[in-house]
């Protein structure tokens, strides 16, 4: 195997890897051929993702994997399913998209995880993890219904695998014995360490206190009784055998094989030879190794988890006479010299980040809990400094809002911070075991509105109308970074559930304070701007991140604008007063319409009986693609252009009547 230790920035020379245009045609090559596709497929994936960015860690990893499942199975009559996706970069070069590729996570290129719109190789649409079973198992009992001879694989990592839906698949695989295959790609890594592994389980059983004492207590009193030793050793060699992995797919109805080396293309073949033939459910464990062949990688499999494109160095700046400069250089300087520098944008995840660990300072009851979102979420700090205090729980979201519904009864004040499009996971627990109970659980929702590249698997465009509904909740959307840091101890300092939710990537520069003082007065809104004009004929009624459009189009417009700050509960009084004072009310969100912010508005109006033209602007009855943030806000008419347009559409139409 090839190892790099650098990302190719031309095209590698791929002559065996270009013959071949479908996955047909690794089943006519040699142990040795299949060999150099591996390498020129990883040469190609290293190449690719760096003229792109995106994911590339698990793909390295799965490179010879790859090669063999397609060789051994007849894709795509036979169906293969990849969890999450994050791994399926070879895949996707070997079914045809090889050109493609370089196009992944941009707009209007390839989608980032497996889409069944994209290639009939794709049989499962993904992007959230711990799918792949109870999908493949539905295709396997289709076709026992439909008695059609195909096979079923669902390839899995340990990481997905620590989820609860995972193993009720494999649970109920076990009971009706369907003739699935599930592929456990061990890698011991999920995007950052994984808890409650595969890789740890051994570990933690034979380490326990409790085996630890049996084992102990056992030597001591048998070492008195002849031969007692002998039988002691061979009875722990079995109970190790019960807690084995074999043993634990096995009691639930599998038939395992493993582990075996997920990097050796022979041991591979050979394997799925064995099980992709036998009828019932099988298990294939397989150790692979994240960023396998990059060395960067391999030793910071985290930090390569997913890279951001490679960029051309910079042309040298056009050299200047130091003496006399020119009139335009030195205005620039001028004016740069005169203006007061701008704070420096900082993500909303940090300025998240940073609040966490100023609360946990003050506040010893604080806990910290997220599924397995440690990195994105920025609980790094926070998780070195209390981690006595923070708890990820692994892929279980449902267990993550429950496990803080539980703290919560104990005096204890949670804080979950979870992605929109993750939440959405854990809705039940939210309503059953948080809001119904009215428990003091704050809910950090990162990643709301339109995340960009990972499309609409990820995409937070949701969860205002999936939480406006809950009774008992409080939701705030801040403007800027010192409005999300505000409203973060606002809704810690709330004795009952409250959810604020903020954008991915950086805020519009606002001045962050030191202290934890600043709050924001729930239910009420923030006048930004007041028409000047006498007849005073737009409102514009913003929502979290598209207050800074809004603010845009209002000096265009000499419109009002309003910073509602809270979705629930809305102003009362701001609403009905420029609904009074204005012709137009608009409202904007990131975020649908239907059920949406705008929603709440319009039945406030309804039920005030009050009479007044609204239009209200957001994600439409649609799942929006995958695209850099700014390109799908433009689509969505959700910038400043498009607001703008939208209402001069909306006056025109009245001034028609």
């Amino acid at each position: 195997m090839k190892l790099f230790d650098e990302i190719p920035t031309r095209r590698p020379f791929t002559p065996l890897l270009d013959t071949l245009e479908s996955p047909a045609g690794l089943r006519t090559l040699s142990l040795t051929q299949q060999r150099q596709v591996a390498d020129e497929l990883r040469a190609y994936l290293l190449y690719s993702v760096g003229c792109s960015g995106g994911h590339f860690g698990a793909g390295l990893g799965v490179v010879e994997l790859t090669v063999a499942l397609h060789r051994a199975l007849e894709t795509p009559h036979d169906r293969l399913l990849w969890d999450v996706g994050h791994q399926a970069y070879p895949h996707k070069i070997l079914t045809g998209r090889r050109e493609a590729l370089a196009s992944i996570r941009q707009y209007g290129g390839l989608a980032a995880f497996p889409r069944r719109e994209e290639s009939p190789f794709d049989t499962f649409g993904v992007g959230h993890s711990s799918t792949s079973i109870s999908a493949a198992l539905g295709m396997a009992l289709s076709a026992r219904t439909k008695g059609e001879k195909r096979r079923v694989c669902a390839v899995i990592g340990d990481g997905a695998l620590t989820a609860g839906m995972a193993f009720e698949a494999l649970a109920h695989a076990g009971h009706v014995k369907a003739n699935l295959l599930v592929v456990l790609n061990d890698n011991e890594m999920s995007i950052s360490e994984n808890v409650g592994g595969m890789a740890s389980y051994l570990t933690r059983i034979l380490t326990s206190k409790p085996y630890t004492a049996m084992r102990e207590n056992g030597k001591r009193v048998l070492s008195h009784l002849p031969g007692a030793l002998e039988l002691a050793r061979r009875t722990e060699e079995h109970v190790k055998g019960m807690i084995s992995p074999a043993t634990l797919f096995e009691e639930m109805g599998f038939n395992y094989l493993g582990p075996i080396d997920g990097h050796d293309l022979a041991a591979l073949n050979q394997a799925l030879e064995t099980v992709r033939d036998l009828d019932g459910p099988q298990f294939l464990h397989v150790r692979t190794r994240k960023g396998r062949g990059f060395r960067p990688a391999e030793a910071d499999p985290i930090g390569f988890h997913a890279i951001t494109k490679l960029e051309k160095a910079p042309p040298p700046p056009p050299q200047v006479d130091a003496i006399t400069p020119p009139a335009a250089a030195m205005s620039a300087a001028e004016a740069a010299a005169q203006s007061p520098p701008r704070p420096k944008p900082r993500k909303y995840c940090n300025v998240f980040g940073d609040w966490l660990c100023d609360m946990a300072a003050e506040d010893p009851r604080l806990i910290g809990i997220t599924p397995a979102m440690r990195e994105g979420s920025d609980l790094i700090r926070f998780s070195q400094a209390y981690p006595e205090r923070y708890y990820d729980v692994a892929i279980a979201e449902q267990h993550a809002v429950t496990l803080a519904a539980g703290m919560a009864c104990e005096a204890m004040k949670p804080v979950v911070a979870i992605y929109s499009t993750f939440l959405q996971r854990g809705y039940d627990q939210l309503i059953h075991d948080v809001a119904v109970q009215h428990l003091d659980v704050t809910f950090a929702i990162d990643r709301a509105g339109l995340v960009g590249e990972d499309g609409p698997t990820h995409h937070g465009a949701l969860d205002l109308s999936y939480l406006r509904c809950v009774p008992d909740i409080i939701i705030l959307a801040p403007a800027d970074e010192a409005e999300c840091r505000a409203m973060l101890s606002t809704a810690y300092h709330h004795p009952g559930p409250a959810a604020v939710r903020y954008p991915r990537g950086t805020g519009p520069g606002s001045e962050l304070p030191t202290d934890l003082a600043a709050r924001v007065p729930i239910g009420e809104s923030e006048r930004r701007r007041e028409s000047g004009a006498a007849e005073k004929r737009v409102a514009l009624l913003a929502f979290g991140s598209l207050n800074t459009p809004a603010a845009e189009v209002a000096e265009r417009l000499d419109a009002t604008h309003l910073n509602m700050r809270s979705v629930k509960p809305l102003d009362r009084e701001a609403i009905l007063a420029a609904a009074r004072d204005h012709n137009l009310l608009v409202t904007l969100e990131e975020n649908v319409v239907a059920g949406g912010a705008g929603s709440g508005i319009n039945e406030l109006l309804a039920a005030e009986g009050v009479e007044v033209q609204v239009l209200n602007l957001g994600i439409s009855d649609a799942f929006v693609e995958h695209g850099k943030p700014a390109e799908l806000l433009r689509d969505c008419g959700l910038d400043a252009t498009g607001i703008e347009a939208a209402i001069r559409q909306r006056l025109n139409t009245n001034n028609d009547r």
